[in-house]
């Protein structure tokens, strides 16, 4: 607004303001189109003269009061409709928090959350802040004065819990509202009938959102029979009686209907009231709100407050303002009640002109001040409306409220008495679209999806011939499936059958039930549901699934309610009436009929196609079903994952769908997942239901059957804590009793689910009622099984105990005692389980599961505060729920999470070992056997770190003994020894604990190998220790015994170096010059006659053959008898070991060679055991031999520790032969040791030739002549010196050098080049072996390798290793590698040496020189100066000149090796000449333990040193193992995978001749650990392989051929291939 300035001499005139105020169209301005309004202002000023100022505009926007609330609500974003059930499910922070609600904004959530866990006390939630600033406003007088005085006493943060509930449904999509509906039900609160919409003035019937309330009662007209009705409440007729204000009213309408429908021992808020926590704050957007509450009778008399069903409806608001609402409610109640406390005259005539009013109407007069006029208006009223005195109800002022509401109930028993008009809700809908109120599932989704549903459901009568008709896959097929699924593990049935011949029929029988499967066509029933759950629209889909729900249960109610009735009833009394259960147990599974069955079928149709060739048309056809059903999983319905009827899981289809919805969630699918556990009908899913405010079926309909799976989202802010992006709910079938469970053969079953859900689980929750205690000691025996079972295999679930129906509040207290009495049973049932499983009975129940006492233990009261159905649900339930969930979730913090594929791989393999009845020993998971691949292959990498490092300290050592010209301390280098194996040891230690720490590649699954792989490292170093102190005591002993030969030749070479100095001075006085001839005459002539006169007393000879004699004496000197004469009458040990070794009788146990039994193999086992023991003998003796000529062929002498170790590698190899007496232990050992006492022999009298004093002397000869002529002349020998200290000092040392370094450098390149991981683990070495011979494919490499394994690994290793370096003439980089390494350590010592002769100017001279060198080098290499001279040579001869050509000759010699190594040479002899073999360190890696199975032979792969148990990952049929009928002498096809869970039994040596069973096979071999086939195909590649060359096998064993399946024959090459492929984990 703006004026004129005053004009000099003028008076200011007055100035008007104009204003033009236009409206805006509405739906030009927000979403709140309907009723915001925005009014465009235009401003100017005009003077009394007529004089106009320039017009200003401006605009402004009101908001409307539902606006206005959602944008204090912090909702104006979700309007309309907009919040999702899944939003409200998500789990967050504050899903888990208390803190106080500082603001509205915070409000709906709070009491949404509040809601979803059925609290009752939700309708008090309310804003903390408003609690606050009252409290601080009442903490001084003046404020208090202030507030009492003021008219306004509301608060800006306070809200009518009408106006937020209304405000809720408005921005809540149709699932979530039906959702609200449900829990508020539940609370027994009233829920909206008509919502309205104050901004449209309209309303709406929520029938759609009222249709998932399901209500059980007794109305009187059944008390007798004790029946009861249980129906949806929008299809149950009952009369409604509807109570509405006229005007302003005094008495409260709500607060009256709670006490009219409570009982005087529990009076309930049913509707809200103004006496209600911020009841009284005016009502901004819920009024014209009408609301719904029933009362329903239980069928007692005496509890009862009406004997029928009745609906009570309350009008919020003035019915002035609502008539629409009113109108209907006219023509649907059976009578209308109206509250006033007085009438004007225009609302007389507006009831008065209502036309069409099909109720009674009833007056409740409140007259505060009973004036004439009032009882005037009401009898001209009355009058009016033809109203009896009955329909008048008068409050007076002194009726209490207890009197007024008797007299209020017994009007309403009146009208329900008389009541002619009952209606449902689902019936209003007609009279709403009469009256232009819109019904809530008009909308086209919920039409469609309706008309969808009704399809599939309208046709359904007989619910058994249903599912036979349309549903056909899942019902005897499907079952008989399942059946042989189980007897393929179990093989129970085979008989007399041959059992591959068995499995291969079963195999066919499953073919063939699939091949069933798919003729069906596709019924009509699924091919709507699948065209329905297709839909592309997710909203329809949901629509239809909830549709389908309804009328499924409306179906099942009909049937089931009262078979479950009387299920419970007659298993009260079980003795009586086992044969009435076990029928009704059938026909409650038989009448079921749920979602489920379509599912299931949808995955039978899937399994089914599964089975024809990938290009068939039919199974394209079904190829996204998988995908529908992760859709599903993602909108939070429950999957199927066992199947309850069946007791199976279709494991293709759970691939599928669980495959699908990884992908969906682009990987990120870290599941942490929760199960509950517990007797039936104990709450379970309820439990569940509260705590998740997820869907489990819970009504008397339905029953969980199996088990149901159920995904929930994490929201962001959470999502880092507990590191996870979904917690999978899995709700199971209630377990049996014993006694019921014997009776519907059902313990099997019970054992199986609790396994597998325990198995896949972070957290089981174990739920007892109390009445059910009894019951649940015996299931508990179930549960703790399962747990023990998982510790077994490195799991550890946490468990936490839900006790509920405990009303108490200091129950957990109280119970204290209890919880110690279940501890100490559980405890009892884990050593009975433990005994029953074979293992140690000693182990408790916290060995098996995360369990404490006092933190896992959970208190919970009853679900109903009072009695149904008109209890409400119990509020210490809720919150006793909610802080169980917030526990869970600080429990789940802790838990390593798993992703949906190692969820699937964990369901597959423990579904898989459950099927075989010896769960522990079944078990086979490829995350499992991943975890302890990668523990072997870091293992493998620790173990080579420490030989490697103690092989090059040793290198070093024997290097630092051969450089020291005094006598070695022993003590010293032992002592040495060990602090560097120490260190080593913990080193490794610390490694693998490391490894443990990191929590990485599922470390978490090998928990139980740690203790094996710790005593595997100090094995390793007990090993490693024992073969350093051999050698270095050889060493030692060797330099010692050596010192005595190098003092005589250092006497010698001083005395000739004293005459060769003298024949200088002498020749030197002679004045003539002497030629080089004379020189040499005068030389030789000296020498000679110097030499006659010298000792040349060398090394004595030795008796070796009488030590090794002496060594075996004392190894066998344990033996008496006749084995000890044997001994003694061997007096010479080289007559031993010349001829052939060969097995007698003798050799064999006494008293078990006189049993003339002949076993399986058809040949007598003395004949087999005769053929086995001389392959194992000439396997000793090759060992032995090699052993022998190994220490031969190197420079040193022999010592004794030489036969000490040969006799220990005996003694190991003679513990795998078993049924061998002590007798063949002597002869082996003489035989042996006859060709090392020869050998050694030889080797100590070559040595002692080559040591001879005479002859070393001798060598130096010209050396000395050569010196002394240089001398003579007076030459410079610094350039001689030079190349004589390079070509005979270091050249033979650097050689030696790279000679030793050679072979662990070659063991380094196998085991880091491209090749590595054949080496990294025995799995690996063994596919990598398996793949070879099927490449090669004859019938010689296979019958050596299965019998002569360890020589057949030795040359494959040794070939590959030939393979490896003769390629790019690799062995010549590796020893340049070498080359380079000595010659850089060279040429640094000569640098030191020089630099450290300038500084000091102590080396004067070049002995002195190379001295220092030598020194230098003494840790690297062995210098002999023995021939070089020094003392012969000049004083004055250069050292810097000799510095010089030395570096050159370095040069030199580097480039000459270079040329040396680079020639193509024979690797094969140079491998064999190396000290250390890498053939043999790479055996020793990977050939293991070297136990075969006892009954198809196959080696053993376990990793570590000292594996407590043996195993292999695929076991070949029995018949390669050279075992055959007994009565045909054919060979065998049978794989002992199969056999040992078989009924079939064995027998042999070990067995003593009598018959054992199989399945039993520990008792026998109790360190092998013989898992079945994780598939039908894992043994693939022997059946090729047997099917393939079964005559040439016949051949080799002197059998006959097998009789092969007629499977077995289609196996190709590349399905053998594929087979160890999978097995092994080879991509």
């Amino acid at each position: 607004m703006s004026s004129e300035k005053s004009v000099p001499g003028e008076r200011a005139q007055e100035a008007e303001l104009q204003v033009e105020m236009k409206k805006t169209p509405a739906s030009q301005i927000t979403h709140f189109a309907e009723d915001t309004r925005e009014y465009s202002f235009t401003f100017t000023t005009v003077l009394e003269n007529g004089t106009q100022s320039t017009p200003v505009s401006t605009s402004v926007c009101t908001k409307t009061h539902l606006e206005d609330l959602l944008c204090k609500l912090g909702l104006e974003n979700y309007f309309p409709g907009k919040i999702t059930l899944s939003t409200v499910l998500e789990i967050g922070t504050e899903s888990i928090t208390d803190e106080p609600i500082q603001s509205l904004k915070k409000l709906p959530w709070c009491f949404l959350k509040r809601l979803m866990m059925v609290n009752v006390t939700v309708l008090s939630t309310m804003c903390s802040a408003a609690e606050t600033d009252t409290d601080s406003a009442l903490q001084d007088l003046d404020s208090v004065l202030e507030l009492i005085g003021s008219n306004d006493d509301q608060d800006s943060n306070t809200i009518n819990p009408l106006d937020l509930l209304a405000a809720l449904f408005l921005c809540s999509d149709s699932f979530l509202q039906q959702e609200i509906m449900s829990k508020m039900s539940m609370c027994q609160f009233a829920v909206p009938l008509f919502l309205p919409d104050c901004s449209t003035s309209q309303c709406t019937l929520m029938l759609w959102a009222m249709r998932d309330i399901v209500k059980k009662f007794r109305p009187c007209s059944l008390a007798d029979s004790k029946g009861f009705v249980e129906d949806s409440i929008v299809t149950t007729a009952m009369p409604m009686i509807s109570f509405v204000r006229l005007g302003d009213c005094s008495l409260s309408k709500s607060q009256i209907l709670n006490q009219v429908l409570s009982n005087p021992q529990q009076y309930h808020d049913v509707f809200i009231h103004r006496n209600m926590e911020s009841g009284n704050v005016p009502r901004e957007i819920s009024n014209g709100l009408v609301e719904i509450g029933w009362y329903l009778p239980c069928g007692k008399k005496n509890l009862d407050i009406f004997p029928e069903p009745v609906a009570v409806v309350n009008l919020r608001g003035d019915l002035f303002s609502f008539q629409k609402q009113f109108s209907i409610l006219c023509q649907t109640s059976s009578a209308v009640i109206i509250f006033f406390d007085s009438i004007a005259e225009s609302e007389c005539n507006l009831l008065s002109s209502a036309g069409n009013i099909k109720a009674q109407l009833f007056l409740v007069a409140n007259f505060p001040n009973k004036t004439e006029k009032n009882i005037n208006s009401l009898k001209d009223l009355a009058s009016k409306l033809k109203l009896s005195g009955s329909q008048i109800l008068f409050k007076k002022q002194q009726t209490n409220d207890a009197q007024f509401v008797s007299k209020l109930r017994l009007t309403m028993n009146g009208i329900m008495e008389n009541c002619q008009h009952k209606i449902t809700i689902e019936g209003m809908s007609a009279e709403a679209h009469e009256l232009g109120i819109s019904v809530d599932e008009d909308c086209t989704e919920c039409q469609n999806a309706k008309r969808s549903a009704a399809q599939i459901t309208s046709t359904i009568d007989d619910v058994v011939r249903y599912k036979e008709d349309q549903l056909p896959l899942q019902g005897k097929l499907w079952k008989e499936l399942a059946k042989i699924e189980k007897e393929e593990c179990r093989l129970r049935k085979a008989g007399d059958k041959p059992l591959e011949q068995y499995k291969a029929n079963l195999q066919s029988e499953k073919q063939k039930l699939r091949q069933q499967q798919s003729r069906y066509d596709m019924s009509e029933a699924m091919q709507c549901f699948i065209t329905a759950i297709s839909n592309e629209s997710k909203e329809e889909r949901s629509y239809f699934l909830k549709w389908m729900r309804m009328n499924l249960d409306v179906k099942s109610r009909k049937k089931l309610s009262g078979l479950r009735d009387e299920y419970k009833e007659k298993c009260c009394k079980l003795s009586e009436n086992k044969e009435i259960i076990a029928a009704l147990d059938r026909q409650i599974s038989n009448s079921s009929l749920g979602i489920e069955h379509f599912m299931r079928e949808m995955g039978q149709l899937y399994e089914a196609t599964c089975s024809l060739p990938s290009n068939n048309a039919y199974r394209q056809q079904f190829q996204d079903l998988p995908s529908l059903g992760a859709d599903l999983l993602l909108d939070g319905f429950p999957l199927e994952l066992v199947d309850g009827d069946a007791s199976n899981i279709p494991v293709r289809w759970m691939t599928g769908v669980l495959t699908k919805l990884h992908e969906k969630v682009q990987h990120k699918s870290r599941l942490l997942v929760v199960t509950v556990l517990g007797v039936q009908s104990t709450g379970k899913s309820t439990l569940l239901n509260t705590m998740f405010g997820v869907q489990f079926a819970v009504s008397s309909g339905r029953c969980t059957r199996g088990a149901f799976m159920l995904l929930i989202g994490i929201k962001e802010d959470l999502k880092e804590e507990l590191n996870c992006d979904f917690i999978l709910v899995i709700d199971t079938e209630g377990l049996k009793s014993p006694e019921l469970a014997e009776l519907e053969d059902s313990y099997e079953h019970d054992n199986e689910l609790a396994t597998l859900v325990v198995g896949l689980s972070d957290i089981t929750i174990i739920n007892i009622a109390m009445e059910n205690s009894t019951e649940m000691k015996d299931i508990l025996q179930i549960v703790v099984h399962a747990f023990l079972r998982m510790e077994k295999l490195g799991k550890k679930p946490n468990c936490q105990f839900v006790h509920q129906n405990v009303g108490d509040v200091s129950a957990h207290d109280n119970n204290a005692r209890d919880r110690n009495k279940l501890l100490e049973q559980l405890n009892e049932m884990t050593q009975a389980a433990a005994r029953m499983e074979k293992l140690d009975p000693n182990i408790k129940l916290t060995d098996v599961m995360e369990y404490d006492p006092e933190h896992s233990n959970w208190y919970i009261p009853g679900l109903w505060h009072g009695i149904p159905p008109m209890a409400p649900v119990n509020t210490g339930y809720s919150e006793s729920v909610y802080e169980f969930k917030k526990s869970l979730i600080e429990v789940l913090k802790s838990c390593k999470y798993q992703t949906l594929p190692e969820f699937l791989e964990w369901t597959r393999s423990l579904w898989k070992a459950v099927k075989h009845e010896n769960f522990i020993f079944s078990f086979r998971n490829s995350l499992v056997a991943e975890a302890y691949s990668n523990l072997c292959v870091e293992y493998g990498k620790w173990e080579w770190d420490f030989q490697k490092h103690m092989y090059n300290w040793l290198a070093t050592a024997e290097t630092r003994i051969s450089n020291t010209s005094n006598q070695s301390s022993k003590l010293e280098f032992l002592s040495s020894l060990k602090k560097e194996v120490t260190t080593q040891e913990e080193t490794t230690l610390e490694k693998l604990t490391k490894y443990y720490e990191s929590k990485e590649g599922h470390v978490n699954l090998v928990k139980s190998y740690r203790a094996t792989f710790e005593i595997s490292i100090k094995t390793l170093r007990i090993e490693i220790e024992n073969s350093v102190t051999n050698k270095l005591t050889a060493a030692i002993d060797f330099q010692n015994g050596m010192k005595k030969v190098h003092d005589v030749n250092g006497k010698h070479k001083a005395i000739l170096e004293e005459k060769v100095l003298k024949l200088l001075g002498d020749c030197r006085e002679r004045n003539e010059d002497l030629s080089e001839e004379q020189l040499e005459k005068e030389f030789e002539k000296m020498w000679d006659e110097t030499v006659k006169k010298l000792d040349f007393k060398g090394l004595e000879k030795r008796d070796i053959v009488l030590d090794v004699y002496n060594q075996l004496r004392k190894q066998l000197d344990r033996h008496v008898g006749a084995v000890k004469m044997v001994l003694n009458q061997a007096s010479d040990l080289t007559k031993y070991g010349v001829n052939m070794f060969n097995v007698t009788d003798k050799h064999f146990d006494r008293a078990w060679f006189k049993m003339n039994i002949t076993d399986v193999i058809g040949i007598t086992e003395k004949k087999f055991k005769k053929e086995e023991a001389n392959i194992m003998a000439q396997c000793v003796i090759t060992q032995g031999n090699q052993f022998v000529s190994d220490r031969k062929h190197t420079t040193s002498d022999y010592h004794e520790t030489y036969t000490r170790e040969l006799l220990e590698m005996i003694d190991g190899k003679l513990k795998e032969i078993k049924k061998l007496n002590a007798q063949f232990e002597v002869d082996l050992k003489l035989h042996i040791c006859g060709f090392a006492a020869r050998e050694f022999q030889q080797m100590h009298e070559d040595f002692i030739k080559v040591n001879d004093p005479l002859k070393h002397l001798e060598k130096s000869r010209p050396q000395y002549c050569a010196d002394f002529i240089d001398l003579y002349h007076e030459k410079d020998q610094s350039l001689k010196k030079a190349e004589e200290f390079t070509e005979r000092c270091l050249k033979p040392a650097v050689r030696e050098y790279v000679n030793k370094a050679l072979g662990i450098e070659i063991v380094d390149a196998m085991l880091t080049g491209a090749d590595s991981v054949k080496y990294s683990t025995r799995s690996y070495f063994q596919h990598s072996i398996l793949k070879q011979l099927l490449e090669e494919n004859t019938s010689e490499n296979y019958v050596s390798y299965i019998r002569k394994y360890d020589g057949f690994v030795k040359k494959w290793i040794f070939d590959c290793i030939l393979k490896e370096f003769s390629e790019d003439n690799a062995l010549s980089g590796l020893e340049l590698k070498c080359l380079e390494t000595i010659t850089q350590k060279i040429q640094a010592a000569v640098k030191r040496a020089e630099n450290e002769g300038t500084s000091t100017r102590d080396i004067k001279t070049i002995s002195g020189f190379v001295e220092n060198v030598c020194s230098v080098l003494s840790s690297d290499i062995v210098v002999s100066t023995d021939n070089l001279g020094l003392k012969l040579i000049q004083d004055k001869a250069s050292v810097k000149e000799f510095i010089g050509h030395l570096q050159y000759y370095l040069e030199q010699m580097k480039t000459s090796l270079s040329g040396e190594f680079s020639q193509r040479c024979d690797i094969q002899k140079k491998l064999i000449n190396l000290p250390f073999k890498p053939q043999d360190e790479l055996f020793r890696k990977v050939f293991g333990c070297g136990k075969l199975c006892p009954f198809c032979m196959v080696p053993c792969e376990a990793g570590g040193k000292d594996h407590k148990e043996h195993h292999a990952s695929v076991h070949r049929p029995k018949g390669l193992g050279r075992w055959r009928s007994s009565v045909s002498n054919k060979l065998s096809v049978s794989v002992c995978t199969t056999r040992v869970y078989s009924e079939n039994t064995f027998r042999n040596s070990d067995t003593e001749g009598e018959y054992h069973p199989y399945k039993d096979y520990r008792k026998f071999y109790p360190d092998w650990n013989i898992a079945p086939d994780p598939s039908i195909e894992a043994s693939d590649y022997w059946k090729y392989v047997l099917t393939t060359f079964n005559e040439e096998f016949a051949v080799e064993y002197h059998a006959k051929p097998a009789d092969i399946p007629e499977q077995w024959k289609s196996i190709t090459k590349e399905q053998a291939l594929k087979s160890i492929n999978e097995v092994f984990n080879v991509k």
